[in-house]
């Protein structure tokens, strides 16, 4: 997985020995043998855990620090053998001061020692009694790191270290470095690091793991970084306070994997990190490059990345969450969908206050994208008290309307309290073929997009009748593959799903009815379960839909996936590809979620690319919406993009793709 950008790390903590650094460095030892050949290119341990963090006084004791500078050779001589990266925390001592110091050794050398820079003495830390901190070491002039000498060699010592892990870089800071207000990893970062360590001993008391999480987030989110914390467990002291253990991984805000605390063993979490989607993300937030700060690098393009990195079964060593758009914790996603439509909604009051309008046009078909437009509409009414009445649903009826849409359509408007009216389009479109010479038996491009042209035209004159104006329904799904008729349903004076993907649609709407009593929310459920359709060409002999969205262009679940992946991340198709096929593979945690073969998501791939590339055109002149989400198709916001740029490069690679 390499060539995709990962780096595989790992965050582990072994049983410690007080006081015994030969046990620890043999026990760290184990753990880098059996860790690294699952592939990780990187593994940290926890703070001090050549010694244990709870030795006391005996860490003034030289006895002890020899011996833990002595046993730091010996794990460098485990990474050598390995071929990887391994950072140990150990007491170090420089310029007759001791520090609280991580090591990083990298096939078989120590490449740098980083001392601890804020050293707490308050509640239960004592830390000062021993320990020194690194801000107040000075350096030479002209000089970027001092060097310490171990085991008769002069090796690199100082915080401004960044060490070469194959194509990325990392930092190091320990412990109490992240709790400050200006931690370490900030200069880290803006000098390039893509992955901070973090070497720990962390005691646990209520509440604090879950603030710790918290600090994990953030600074893997601030600092747009892998984050691998590795915290001190079983066989520290228990005299005054108790460590339970933490292996957690976390990238850009999202925590990855975190080990199981309170375990009487040792432990670890592995994980591939996405370096290049961290660097993607770093270009494209452009105040992040103004931070600029040089600092030297260290190391070798050894120590693991020449390793194959993949889990048992050849694929990627990280879940893969299917709908990257829809929060994957049902609490949080509820949170999201209130939060979502209180967007949408806001934008549509902000609107109708800055032009004075009262009156709403919406035409409501009885699909998923409508309804939640008139949801919308009806929630931005009732917050600025007006009347439900002026808000005008317009159901259209044309050749391929069925009873269940339509009388759909026809319940909800009545539910929600708001004037409502039908016109038929089929007299008006059949004299439109007529004026066109076109073959009403003919179900090509000019028989659907007369129709959506027609009901776009109707509703526009009725905007202009009532002095009102015309809340477009097409959302952002549907933008990204071109799946609107130009000046049709592609217009409009408000489109309030224009940046909402279909995948995310379905929650909106789910969450929105739990407002509603039973009638509703059963009404609601039924336009869940209805396919999605624009219903242009006729119903079958049982009036049933026969027109199916997702068999002409494909499934809605892959393509939000592909333009999560292309706009947000920046992937080339390939990697699109690979992760696809982990996130739609069958498996133990499918949870009902469809499956896609390789074929499959390889033939829409490409169907998306094209489109995507080809119908620019209709995006660049599209109506103002507002932004709800990480990803918007707007002009005049997060995508500008020429008309006539070409696919060639991308459909060029995707079509590569050995199935």
């Amino acid at each position: 997985m390499e060539k995709y950008g990962y780096l595989r790390v790992a965050a582990a903590y072994p049983e410690v020995a007080l006081a015994d650094p030969e046990t620890n460095s043999a026990r760290i030892a184990g753990m880098i043998d059996e860790i690294a050949a699952k592939g990780a290119s990187l593994i940290v341990f926890p703070e001090l855990c050549l010694t244990g963090y709870t030795c006391g006084d005996l860490l003034m004791q030289p006895l002890l620090l020899d011996a833990a500078a002595r046993q730091l050779g010996y794990i460098a001589e485990t990474t050598e053998r390995n071929n990887t990266t391994a950072v140990v925390g150990l007491p170090v001592r420089f310029r007759g001061r001791l520090y609280n110091c991580a090591a990083v050794v990298q096939c078989g050398e120590i490449l740098g020692i980083v001392p601890k820079c804020y050293i707490p003495n308050y509640n239960e830390y004592y830390e000062r009694r021993w320990f020194s901190s690194a801000l107040d070491i000075d350096v030479a002039k002209g000089s970027e790191y001092n060097t310490v000498n171990i085991s008769g060699r002069e090796i690199p010592f100082g915080i401004n270290l960044l060490f070469r892990i194959g194509n990325a870089r990392l930092g190091v800071e320990i412990c109490e470095d992240m709790w400050v207000p200006n931690p370490p990893s900030t200069t880290l970062t803006v000098a390039g690091a893509d992955v901070i360590a973090n070497l720990s001993a962390t005691n646990e008391v209520i509440e604090k793991h879950a603030y710790l999480l918290s600090l994990i987030r953030e600074r893997s989110s601030r600092c747009r970084c892998a984050y691998v914390y590795a915290s001190a467990g079983a066989g520290e002291s228990s005299t005054d306070l108790v460590f339970a253990g933490n292996a957690i991984i976390a990238e850009d805000g999202e925590i990855l994997y975190k080990s199981k605390r309170f375990s009487r063993n040792a432990s670890y979490v592995i994980a591939d990190v996405d370096i290049e989607k961290l660097r993607t993300a770093r270009q494209r937030q452009s105040s992040f490059g103004q931070n600029d700060y040089a600092l030297p690098v260290i190391g070798t393009d050894r120590g693991g990345c020449g390793k194959q990195c993949h889990d048992s079964d050849g694929s990627l060593m990280r879940t893969v969450n299917p709908y990257p758009f829809v929060s994957q914790d049902a609490d949080t996603r509820r949170e999201e969908c209130e939060e979502i439509t209180s967007i949408q909604s806001w934008g549509l009051e902000q609107r109708l206050q800055a032009t004075h309008c009262r009156n709403l046009v919406i035409g409501v078909s009885g699909g998923l994208d409508s309804t939640l437009a008139l949801l919308v509409a009806v929630k931005a009414f009732d917050n600025l008290g007006l009347d439900r009445k002026g808000i005008l649903g317009v159901t259209m009826p044309g050749f391929g309307t069925t009873d269940r849409t339509h009388d759909n359509a026809v319940e909800l408007m009545k539910h929600m309290g708001i004037s409502h009216c039908e016109i038929s389009i089929a007299d008006a479109v059949n004299q439109h073929f007529s004026d066109i010479s076109h073959d009403s038996d003919i179900h090509d491009a000019t028989y659907e997009n007369s129709q959506a042209r027609e009901r776009t035209q109707i509703l526009m004159d009725l905007a202009n009748k009532t002095g009102g104006m015309v809340v477009g329904t097409g959302d952002l799904s549907e933008l990204a593959l071109g799946w609107c008729t130009y000046n049709g349903d592609h217009m409009s004076m408000y489109g309030v799903n224009s940046s909402v993907p279909k995948t995310l649609i379905r929650h909106l709407v789910s969450t929105i009815a739990l407002e509603y009593g039973d009638e509703v929310r059963a009404l609601l459920e039924d336009i869940l379960n209805t396919p999605i359709s624009p219903e242009l060409v006729p119903a079958d002999s049982q009036g049933q839909i026969t027109q199916k969205t997702e068999d002409l262009v494909g499934p809605y679940d892959l393509h939000d996936f592909f333009i999560y992946h292309l706009l947000l991340n920046g992937f080339e198709p390939s990697k699109i590809f690979m992760l696809a096929c982990k996130a739609f593979a069958e498996g133990p945690y499918s949870d009902g979620r469809p499956v896609f073969s390789r074929e499959t998501i390889k033939k829409w791939l490409v169907t998306f690319l094209r489109r995507f590339f080809n119908q620019q055109f209709k995006r660049s002149c599209m109506p103002d919406g507002p932004k709800v989400g990480p990803v918007s198709l707007s002009p005049r916001g997060d995508w500008r993009m020429p008309s006539d740029a070409l696919s060639r490069l991308w459909l060029s690679e995707a079509e590569k793709i050995q199935i």
